[in-house]
Order: structure tokens, then sequence, then C-alpha cells
């Protein structure tokens, strides 16, 4: 039982941002480096040291020529390049400068460690600066591309009762979004500025046209096969300008494609017909104040209860009302009294809030 705790704490603290975002910086700084380069340096220090630890026991009457005098030389000769080595070790002339020699190695080696350092950690703020770093979030939402309807769209989330990380993709070189997302600066159809933005571990990935186009919607049709190709588990969904595109969007395998302006007209007949839906709509979409829409896991106990049995009890006891059932990627919206709950059903329901409730987690492939 401890062990299996320690493992749990130790897997949290490996998956922190912070820690995921380093650990893709060195990937890329070891991707960088050639080997053969830091072969070459270890080498020469071995050699260096190697040579300093024959003049030792050459010179110094004491020591004498044996394996077992060469390795205490060698040893020695390591730790004084490391900044340890006994400097009553050696008592002639000759071998205080081998030692100075060693320490002034240990020195020059210290100085490019350091700089290599400080070189890592300014490349990694001003990538961090840039967009050019990866997010490091897991059960996050993507966004890909930047328009009026992402910027309502992200404002949201944060009013959301579940709240997410956000992770902006996008081609300029500054953040849109300002803080209320992390920015990566890229193409959403490019594979590696897809996996800085950790769209493998996200929760979503949504799209949208940067312009009204024809044009941007063939490129929204590029990304989500893009993402499809690396994360397949993710839900995507789309914003598309053309109607005509929403079949080729499907064929590209995006979970829910979205057409605004059909969406917004039929809503404008609806409330021209029956006034006051647009106001409520806004409202039970949006979060903030008042009741919200929620699709939710329904509670085992519920399991088996007549749908209107289920709308009663939703009522009661947690001030929910239900809207529909969903069921095996049907929706069924004021089904009949003889519809029963059964394993895998969830609900879409308007609330003020989920209490115990718990909203619909899907489950990925």
């Amino acid at each position: 039982m401890i062990g299996s705790g320690v493992r749990g704490r130790l897997s949290r603290v490996v998956q922190l941002r912070e820690i995921q975002r380093v650990g893709w910086y060195l990937r890329q700084a070891r991707g960088r480096l050639d080997r053969r380069v830091g072969l070459v340096l270890l080498g020469l220090i071995a050699f260096t040291v190697l040579t300093a630890a024959l003049i030792i026991i050459s010179v110094e009457a004491d020591k004498g020529f044996s394996v077992e005098n060469l390795a205490a030389a060698f040893y020695w000769g390591v730790n004084t390049v490391l900044g340890s080595g006994d400097p009553t070790y050696v008592t002639t002339p000759l071998g205080g400068m081998v030692s100075w020699l060693l320490t002034l190695t240990g020195l020059v080696l210290l100085a490019a460690a350091t700089g290599l350092l400080i070189g890592f950690v300014i490349d990694f703020l001003l990538k961090e600066g840039q967009g050019m770093g990866a997010a490091g979030y897991r059960d996050h939402i993507v966004v890909c591309g930047w328009n009026p309807s992402a910027r309502e769209l992200i404002a949201e989330l944060r009013r959301d009762d579940y709240p997410h990380k956000v992770v902006l993709i996008h081609r300029p070189d500054r953040n849109l979004a300002g803080s209320d997302a992390y920015y990566v600066r890229g193409d959403a159809t490019d594979g590696e500025d897809l996996r800085r933005a950790g769209v493998e571990q996200a929760f979503a990935a949504l799209v949208f046209p940067s312009e009204p186009t024809d044009e941007a919607d063939m490129r929204s049709i590029l990304k989500v096969m893009a993402i499809e190709s690396i994360a397949p588990s993710v839900r995507t969904v789309v914003e598309v300008n053309n109607p005509r595109h929403v079949e080729h969007l499907r064929r590209a395998k995006a979970d829910e494609v979205l057409v605004t302006s059909r969406l917004a007209s039929r809503l404008l007949a609806r409330s021209s017909l029956y006034p006051g839906l647009t106001e409520l709509v806004m409202d039970i979409v949006s979060g903030g104040e008042g009741s919200e829409l929620y699709r939710i896991s329904i509670p085992d106990e519920y399991q088996g209860l007549a749908v209107n049995d289920l709308s009663a009890r939703l009522r009661t006891e947690h001030r929910a009302t239900l809207l529909s059932v969903s069921r095996g990627g049907v929706n069924f919206v004021n089904p009949p009294a003889d519809f029963v709950i059964t394993p895998g059903d969830d609900a879409l329901v308007v609330a003020e809030g989920l209490g115990t409730l718990a909203p619909l987690k899907l489950q990925r492939a």
C-alpha cells in the first residue's frame, strides 16, 4: 500500500508541467550535441590525468612505479581535476606543477559546464518568450488557429466550472490570447509543432479557420488530418466557413463540425417565431451566472430507471433538468416514457452547477 502511494506521488511529480517542459528542452539539446565531441573530450581528460599520474610516480621518490601507485596517482589526478585532490600528495616542484595544471584543467571544465548551463537556461527563456517552447500540459485543450470565435472560446473556458489549461498554436510572433493560454508559435499541420503543443496528451483539439475563406477551410482539413495522424484518440472539434466542406472534414475524421453561420441563422429564425430564445440559449451555453449545459455520466444508482424517474431524481436531488440521453453516439431528445436507462448512457442537463454529479469523461481509444 505504501509502495503504491509513493509510486503515485512520483508519477504526479514526473507529470508536472515544468519538469516535462525542461525534459523536452533537454531532449532537443541532446539531439543537437555530437556524441563524438563528448567522447573526444572525455578521452583527452583521461589521457591528461594518466600522463600526470605517470609523471607523479616517476618524480616522487616515495611513490615508485607499480600498478597500485599508478592507480592511486590516477585517482588523485581525477580528484584534483574535480577540485577535491589532496595537495600534500606531491612534494616535488614538478609534482606541484602537475597538480597546478590539473587544477587549471578542472577550472576550465567547470567554466565550460557553467557556460553550457547558462546557455541552456537562456535558450529556454528565449524560446518560451517567442512561442518556441513546449507546453508540457496533460488533459488540456489545444486551440489551432485564431479568429473571433477562438477568442470567445478561450474566455468561455476560463469561466467554466471545470477549467482546462489552454494551448494556442498559431503562426504570429506573439501570443494573441495573452495570459489566458500557453502560446506555441507554429503551424498546426506540422507534427513537431503539434507535439510541442502536447496534442497527444490533450483533452481535445479545436480547429478554427483564420480567415472566412474556402482556403482557410482547406487548411482546417489538413490540420485535422495532422492531428488524427499523431493523436487519433484526441477529440477534434472544427469550425468551418462553408457548409459544403463539412463532409470533407467528416472524411478527415473530425469528431464534431460546427458551421457557425448556419447555427446563427437557425437560432435567429427560431427567435423570430418565439421571442426570447436567443437570450435563453446564450445563457445556458455560457458560463458564469445562471444555469449552464452539462454532459454528465449517469450515476450507477440511476441505472435501470425509466426516463421520467431519472428526470425526477435529477431535479429533486441535484436541481438539474434533463434534456436528452445519449446512447451509442445517438442523442435521444425528449425520449418516450418507456425509455429505460442502461449502462453506458450519459445525459445532457441544465443546472447551476454539477455538485456531486460528474462531467462525462470520454474514453480514449
